[in-house]
């Protein structure tokens, strides 16, 4: 679904959920704007039992302009709107939005899937705030986002406050909004710092009087009172200076689930990858290697664990992990090669992109891909590879002609989808955004070089030669790999990669 297709519509209303945080109002004053300059009919409303106030929000209110409603439901006249509803950030029918009736019914939301929507539905999961989502539907309009009207800083408070002050950030379009779009940084501190109460100084204070604490993986959960997400965070930071806790797990409980924070501060525990863990088929989560964190629908999780409570589940998820996986450390790893078969790469085209020749020697860069950002400098033997489902990694210009030989095809990126991110090379000092499919040319694996692998029985995190600080995760039914010529050379390829790329010899 695209914005346009609403715009046959009119009038129009968008509905934040119940007790709406600043995200909710951030997307709901994105759409707001759109169809406003459209010349729309539009009204920016919420309900439940509750009328905001929070400071922060107030402030966000009142210093944006945002025009947001409060609908009184104990007057039944009052949940009947004409013409289009768009609920966003939450779903149409779900326990955090009191339900108005409406002639059609369109949702824009972030999380996971609790409601069926009809064709104006727009669910993406996985961002870290509707902000973003509004922000991309925004953009594909090619809708101008400024801050003349506030727009922008709204839009940024609402990622800054739903991703905790972007600690839990993960999804490259999170990331896109947050460095490119305009905003009032005077604003965002005056935001940020009106941001606790009393009530939840204490609510703190109490929640980390009542830790559980796991000894032998060293790690501790702590359920907290509800509160504003960047509370669970700050208990959580504070937790990470204990020193016999070296991950942690805060969690509340909300209306349709429960939210939680994550940190770590040792290299073999990553943050984002453990609340991905943790939310697995019951909701989203991520982050970057030292703080993340994520939400768990309560419908979802009912159905899969209905005899288990919040603190339960946690602990006992928390030490699933630990034993779900192995560690090799590839310096000192001795491969075991007797139990691997031996595979060379299929001659499959690929894209490359030589760095020197787009930038000049020197530069600091970052590629933005859906796994995560990296940071390079631009080198004269920098060469950054493209596979097959668009994953992106670098290489070495002699190790590159050693295992590629150059094709004269054009290049050709029709493995992504709608929702999958293009990779992208970011110039630090400048900003400058350069698509990395741009510059890509074709290569074919030339067959020299061979591996020794074997599919994984058990989870592993793999710290390779050329990064001993961030490991590399292999499923069960991923492969490990090792380099015939280098057995020290050691790394994991999905499974599904593995089977489109790799050939027995």
């Amino acid at each position: 679904m695209r914005l346009k297709d609403l715009e046959g519509f009119n009038p129009i209303t968008i509905q934040c959920h119940n007790n709406p945080d600043a995200d909710a109002i951030g997307s709901g004053y994105g759409l707001y704007c759109y169809f406003k300059d459209l010349g729309k009919d539009v009204r920016l409303v919420y309900s439940g039992p509750n009328q905001i106030t929070k400071s922060n929000l107030r402030l966000m209110i009142e210093k944006l302009n945002i025009p947001i409603e409060y609908i009184d439901p104990s007057n039944e006249e009052n949940l009947k709107v004409s013409g289009l509803l768009i609920t966003t950030d939450c779903q149409y029918g779900a326990g955090n939005v009191t339900k108005l009736n409406a002639d059609e019914v369109s949702t824009i939301d972030h999380h996971q899937v609790e409601i069926e929507g009809g064709e104006l539905t727009y669910i993406y999961p996985g961002l870290g705030s509707c902000s973003t989502l509004v922000w991309k539907l925004l953009k594909d309009e090619d809708y101008k986002i400024t801050d003349d009207n506030g727009l922008g800083t709204a839009l940024y408070y609402g990622l800054f406050t739903d991703t905790n002050q972007f600690a839990e950030l993960n999804n490259p379009l999170d990331k896109d909004l947050r460095d490119g779009v305009e905003f009032d940084n005077g604003f965002i501190n005056l935001f940020k710092n009106s941001n606790i109460t009393l009530n939840e100084l204490e609510i703190a204070g109490v929640a980390m009087l009542r830790y559980s604490l796991n000894e032998e993986h060293e790690f501790a959960v702590i359920k907290s009172q509800p509160c504003d997400p960047n509370i669970l965070g700050l208990i959580s930071d504070f937790l990470l200076q204990v020193d016999q806790i070296n991950c942690c797990v805060v969690f509340n409980e909300t209306l349709d689930g429960y939210k939680f924070s994550v940190r770590s501060c040792i290299k073999e525990v990553n943050a984002g990858e453990l609340a991905s863990f943790l939310t697995e088929g019951i909701g989203s989560g991520g982050g970057h290697y030292e703080k993340a964190g994520g939400f768990i629908s309560k419908k979802l999780f009912t159905r899969r664990y209905d005899c288990i409570h919040g603190e339960a589940y946690f602990n006992n998820r928390m030490n699933e992990y630990f034993h779900s996986f192995d560690l090799v450390y590839a310096k000192d790893y001795e491969a075991d090669i007797s139990t691997m078969k031996r595979y060379e790469k299929k001659k499959l085209p690929i894209g490359y992109v030589n760095t020197w020749e787009i930038l000049p020697i020197g530069t600091p860069i970052m590629i933005r891909t859906l796994e995560g950002d990296i940071d390079l400098t631009v080198e004269e033997d920098l060469v950054v590879m493209i596979g097959i489902k668009g994953e992106v990694y670098p290489n070495r210009l002699e190790k590159f002609k050693r295992s590629y030989s150059l094709s004269d095809e054009e290049y050709s990126y029709n493995t992504m989808t709608a929702t999958e991110y293009v990779p992208t090379i970011k110039v630090k000092s400048t900003g400058v955004t350069l698509r990395l499919i741009d510059y890509a040319k074709v290569c074919v694996p030339s067959g020299s070089v061979k591996i020794f692998a074997k599919p994984l029985e058990k989870g592993v995190k793999v710290f390779t030669a050329w990064d001993k600080e961030k490991y590399m995760l292999g499923k069960p039914g991923d492969y490990l790999a090792v380099r015939t010529d280098d057995y020290h050379d050691v790394y994991v390829v999905e499974k599904e990669i593995f089977g489109k790329t790799y050939t027995e010899v």
